[in-house]
Order: structure tokens, then sequence, then C-alpha cells
């Protein structure tokens, strides 16, 4: 037996935005038909006061038949460095055998699939004419949502805000590389979510940064810089006013910071978790309903998003010749 080793670069080749996408759909949907084991991911913090964590995400799936985990560190201040503040690997098994058969770099797939399941949330719950992005934040994860919003909408325009007024105008000049439109540098969160139809948060902020005065009808929001109950990005105002939908109802409900506020303060209960987006998919569920209606999705991250692209990748790059292979019996 071999065990293959799939480093950053073979992952940017491969897993392309738009195969990603697919991806997600395919992992989305297989969760909300009970075809997934995903028991919740176990995360200790790390010593320091800079919020580092060490987490472990494992899970299985029936199709493509697989089983393994992520590994990941947390070192929310490696942005500031231009690193990755995920760090980590994917162990991917296959399911015959129970046999090793990858190790995958965990931080490049985090960081496409989680805009890529973005994308697929912003296919389904934003408006057919959403093409005004305001982006709040400027690392990874803000390149990756702009360039995973752009396969899903045609953008006309787009703002950005951050603390950095320097790291905001650098997300700028490389993010005109992904769009076909001026990214503006916004003064205030309240100036770049103003009249906008595409919302990502996408920020290490422990308080909420965007309130759900500042949301305009009809705009669509993603959640995905906090992931941990006891940070949130958006207020409970956000959160009550809004259609509420989650990648996995059960980790939300464990660790979903703005939800789990808005339900201690009385604000909702646990049936305003309208729908996972795999629900929307299989037709169960119903997501956007009007125009005006303002639709939030939470996201997590979920261990099948990590096994599908795992799994893709190895297969991908055992066709390609691609990666070092080790003998491992």
């Amino acid at each position: 037996m071999t065990l293959r080793i799939i480093d950053q670069p073979i992952v940017r080749e491969l897993l392309t935005m738009p195969v990603c996408i697919g991806l997600m759909e395919q992992a989305m949907q297989a969760t909300a038909k009970g075809e997934t084991l995903q028991p919740p991911r176990w995360i200790i913090g790390l010593p320091g006061d800079q919020g580092r964590g060490f987490g472990l995400m494992p899970g299985a799936m029936n199709a493509p038949a697989s089983f393994g985990a992520k590994l990941t560190a947390v070192y929310p201040e490696n942005g500031a460095k231009g690193l990755q503040s995920h760090r980590g690997i994917i162990a991917l098994f296959e399911a015959e055998g129970g046999a090793p058969v990858a190790i995958v770099h965990g931080g490049e797939v985090t960081a496409i699939r989680t805009a890529a399941a973005s994308a697929l949330a912003t296919r389904l719950l934003a408006r057919a004419d959403a093409d005004d992005l305001a982006i709040l934040g400027y690392g990874e994860q803000a390149l990756q949502h702009l360039r995973a919003m752009a396969a899903v909408r045609k953008l006309r325009r787009v703002r950005v805000w951050g603390r950095s007024a320097e790291r905001a105008a650098h997300f700028a000049r490389e993010g005109r590389e992904a769009v076909d439109c001026e990214i503006e540098i916004a003064p205030t969160v309240e100036a770049a979510v103003a009249g906008a139809s595409l919302i990502c948060t996408v920020t290490g902020a422990a308080e909420p940064i965007l309130a759900g005065r500042m949301i305009s009808p009809g705009a669509h929001v993603n959640v995905v810089g906090s992931s941990v109950a006891a940070a949130r990005e958006i207020d409970v105002d956000a959160v009550e006013k809004a259609r509420f939908f989650v990648d996995y109802k059960p980790s939300t409900l464990l660790q979903g910071g703005e939800f789990l506020a808005a339900k201690r303060e009385g604000r909702v209960g646990d049936d305003h978790i309208l729908a996972e987006i795999g629900e929307i998919l299989t037709g169960s569920k119903t997501g956007r309903r009007t125009d005006d209606e303002i639709t939030i999705y939470k996201s997590l991250g979920i261990p099948v998003e990590d096994l599908v692209c795992a799994h893709y990748l190895y297969t991908a790059a055992a066709e390609r010749g691609l990666g070092a292979s080790v003998a491992f019996s």
C-alpha cells in the first residue's frame, strides 16, 4: 500500500473554485440525507492569550466511501505575517481495508472549501440580481470569498473594510485580479455594507462588527469568521431579523456563537435555524422566498467538506502521478 502526500501547490492546481463548489454540493446533500457521520469537532486552547487552538474534525461518508480527520492548528495572528491562520493536515483512509491512503495539505483545502461552501449558499439564497458585494476582513478568506462570490454572481461593485487601511489596500490590489470591477476601501463597516446585496464577514472578531440595522432588505450574508461559541461577528438583531441557514445544525447548536447569543437572550429558539444548505439542495426545505428577505448563512465547516475534497484530490493526483508516494503497510 502507498500513502500519497498532496502538498499545497497540488491542492491549488487541482481544487479549483468551480470544482470545489461542486464537491460542497455533494457533501451538503450527503449530510442532509444522513449519509455521513460527523461528531462534534474537538478543540483545545493553546497556551497564551492570542486565541490559538488545536482542533480535530473526524468524519465518515458513504459516497465516496471513506473516513478520516482533519487536524488543524489555528493561529489568528498568522495573517499579519503572510501565513495561513489554519495550518494542518487531512488524513484520508479508504473504507474497504481501513488503510490510510493520503495526507493532504489541510490549510489550503480549508481556505478553498470554506469559500466554496459560501458560494454554494449564495447561489441558493442570494437574489439572482445580487451584484454589490461587501467583504468585512482582508485575510486569506477574504480573497477566497471574493473569488467564490464572483463564481456565482456577476459582481458590479466590491467594497472591503478592515481595521488596517494598509492591509485593506493590499487586499484591494490583489483582489483586482479576481474580479472585473474596482475594489473600494470603506472607512467603516456601515459604509462598506450600505446598500450591499451580498455581505461576507471573514474576520477574527470576538464581538459583533455587523449590526442588523446596517443590513439592507434583500441582502444575503455569509457569516464565516467566527467558529467557536464565545465569538461572534454579527449581533443578535441581525440573527433575529433574518432567515437563518447553516451548514450543519448540530454543530451550530454547540458552537455557532452568533446564534447562541441570540438564543441566550431569548430572541430566537432552535427553530430559527430554518434549514441546512443540504436540505435546500434536496428540496425538503425552502430558502429565500421574496426579494426583500434578509438571508444569513452561518458557516462553521464540517468534516465531510474536508473528506470529499481530500478524496477528490487523492484520486486526481493519483491519475496524474502528482504528489510524493511512500510505502505504508
